[in-house]
């Protein structure tokens, strides 16, 4: 009898802490969009500035743990020529990639927190979800851009070579941020996340250089010109053809850090634990 009064009493007590500070939040984000892969290999700092941002919906399950969703844009891009590597430089290649997201995210609050509430006003979180992205990698071209993966710039769709890569994939975000209160039903966010891709084509980059001559018959002029515009070729017959033009083994990331502007939807379902006799 007292090992049911115990179960009953925890799962009491499990669903008012549940049921305390149930909200939901709808908002906006304004965000930058960065790259890590084989043209932008360490930094973390972009070069330069592109505004992208999107739409936030949060569900507060307590006021520990909350799901959240987005659907996010940005642009990423990366230039050789920004490169401290002198092999970087000669290899002359560019790239950007506009990117569409949806995600839903579980965060896990360091410390309570509830919007509106002075004894809870802030806290430093984690996040962890799964990603649907879109991509499409483009080259500059005489002044103008051009979509890379219809040109197989690696052999793509030619036989004995991989199919063309999707533009559709999927990722892992992951990381940091910092909640805050700022009037009433208002609060803000801080964020900073790493999107972990399963492609190593978000710059159209990955494994070697292709046979100009073969990739000019199957695929046409223009790819064996994005493919290769290394400023001094390194093999011994005047092309890279065989050489290394990226790193196969390594997977890109692209990332979003920004700021959250949230409003709270409604007032906090409170529950108290009813009375076990």
């Amino acid at each position: 009898m007292c090992v049911k009064k115990g179960v009953l009493l925890c799962i009491g007590i499990l669903l008012a802490a549940m049921g305390r500070a149930q909200y939901h939040e709808v908002g906006i984000m304004a965000a930058q969009a960065h790259y890590i892969g084989d043209i932008n290999p360490y930094s973390h700092i972009p070069d330069e500035f592109r505004l992208g941002g999107g739409l936030i919906y949060r569900f507060n399950m307590n006021d520990r743990f909350a799901f959240k969703s987005s659907i996010l844009y940005g642009t990423i891009a990366a230039d050789d020529a920004n490169s401290d590597s002198e092999w970087q430089r000669n290899r002359n290649l560019s790239f950007r990639s506009d990117i569409f997201e949806v995600s839903a995210q579980v965060e896990l609050n360091f410390l309570t927190y509830e919007i509106g509430d002075p004894l809870r006003p802030s806290t430093a979180y984690l996040f962890l979800g799964l990603s649907i992205f879109r991509f499409n990698p483009q080259g500059q071209f005489e002044g103008r851009w051009v979509d890379l993966q219809p040109l197989g710039t690696e052999g793509q769709g030619i036989p004995g070579f991989d199919d063309p890569y999707a533009l559709t994939q999927v990722s892992i975000p992951f990381g940091i941020g910092f909640k805050f209160n700022i009037w009433k039903n208002l609060a803000g966010a801080v964020e900073w996340g790493m999107r972990r891709t399963f492609t190593d084509y978000l710059d159209d980059v990955s494994s070697a250089y292709v046979d100009p001559i073969l990739l000019e018959e199957q695929n046409g002029p223009l790819a064996a010109i994005m493919a290769d515009r290394s400023l001094q070729p390194l093999g011994p017959e005047g092309t890279n053809a065989g050489m290394q033009r990226g790193e196969t083994n390594r997977r890109d990331y692209y990332i979003f850090g920004g700021i959250m502007l949230t409003y709270k939807i409604g007032t906090p379902q409170i529950k108290c634990p009813t009375a076990i006799n």
